[in-house]
């Protein structure tokens, strides 16, 4: 009876949070379900409620909520590694892996500030710099140890710092540069028409999804529901691809992905307690400026290896920011850049630091502590 009553709250739950997600969604930002409903979520869970009430020894909703907005985006993200995808890698391996490596160091080295100069233990102030998103980071972080208010607020600052700055810096230095910047009309893309065969396509990846998500924590990676699902959809995809000799298409509406925002939103809100937010000003005071500061040196990095390699000034700064892919890759349609290139690099990007980093950070804090521990040893 009481696991009845946990569902049903979480069910009302994410409901309520949804209504944040709506409204914000009405801007036509992307990513409006997400921040709209983890806004809610987040006051829901300060709020607290009479009926949405539980065990007070309960923090958040359970986490197979969380498990799976993290499988449904897994799917979504590993069917984008398909032929396009890996004909753009192999054309322009050189520039992805120096963008991908410039990217991380310098993600890496905005986290360094961050820990250095507030009150953020190490884990946080990683996990909060790291390019991979804020659909991702936060669920692997709490698996860490990380503080997850912390990391979420980081990364929707960044989130939204990349949407206000990139695109008006990518439309003047395309003015500047000779290229068209003006805006062209954006078709809404419809799903393709439903055929049965696309369904089975779907029945495939669900089942390769689960399959990696098996390996991923038999392996004993972080967040396994994430990076299986996408590292076993993404073979399935390669896969497939090869096998007919196109790119798949599978029935994936994209009121899916708007469920996996939803899910995952209200899961990371849902867990917020005031006792996360005592001494946070510093914190955001120095986020914020290490996360202008690794936004300005992608920037640079960017107009490098434009020069370096003949790829358009434009392609080079939205595939280097450190943005969400719906947003980098419409903006580059509006700016008449090389769209494909950005969906590559901001994928195989995502991946890599859902993937390694992680498990790069965990080693970082254990010689932390380890330093710590044998400091306090020797005294």
């Amino acid at each position: 009876m009481n696991e009845k009553n946990t569902f049903f709250r979480s069910v009302c739950f994410i409901l309520i949070s949804s209504l944040g997600g709506f409204l914000i969604s009405l801007t036509d930002l992307s990513i409006g379900w997400m921040i709209g409903t983890f806004l809610a979520a987040a006051f829901l869970s300060f709020w607290k409620p009479s009926f949405l009430r539980g065990n007070e020894n309960q923090k958040g909703m359970p986490k197979y909520w969380l498990f799976m907005g993290q499988f449904i985006l897994g799917i979504h993200l590993g069917q984008k590694i398909n032929l396009t995808f890996l004909h753009v890698f192999k054309e322009n391996w050189l520039a992805i892996i120096l963008m991908l490596l410039l990217s991380i160091i310098f993600s890496l080295l905005s986290g360094l500030v961050l820990w250095k100069y507030s009150i953020t233990d190490m884990m946080t102030s990683f996990f909060g710099t790291a390019p991979g998103g804020l659909s991702a980071m936060p669920g692997i972080a709490e698996e860490a140890g990380a503080n997850t208010a912390v990391v979420s607020i980081i990364q929707t600052m960044r989130v939204f710092l990349v949407i206000l700055m990139i695109p008006l810096v990518a439309s003047f230095s395309a003015t500047h540069s000779g290229n068209s910047a003006n805006p062209v009309p954006l078709s809404v893309q419809a799903d393709p028409e439903f055929k049965i065969g696309m369904l089975l396509w779907t029945f495939a990846f669900i089942a390769f999804a689960y399959a990696g998500y098996r390996l991923i924590k038999y392996l004993r990676f972080p967040a396994p529901w994430l990076i299986g699902s996408m590292v076993g959809t993404a073979i399935a995809q390669s896969l497939g691809s090869f096998m007919i000799g196109g790119d798949i298409v599978s029935w994936w509406p994209h009121e899916v992905i708007i469920l996996s925002q939803i899910m995952i939103a209200a899961s990371i809100g849902s867990r917020f307690q005031k006792s996360m937010f005592i001494g946070l000003k510093r914190t955001i005071v120095v986020s914020f400026i290490s996360t202008v500061g690794l936004i300005f040196s992608m920037f640079m990095c960017a107009v490098l290896v434009a020069k370096i390699t003949g790829i358009s000034l434009i392609t080079s700064i939205l595939a280097f920011a450190p943005g969400g892919i719906a947003e980098m890759t419409t903006t580059s349609v509006v700016l008449h850049g090389d769209s494909t290139f950005v969906v590559a690099v901001q994928v195989l990007r995502i991946l890599i630091i859902c993937v390694i980093l992680p498990q790069f950070f965990r080693l970082l804090n254990y010689l932390e502590q380890k330093k710590h521990f044998l400091s306090k040893t020797s005294v």
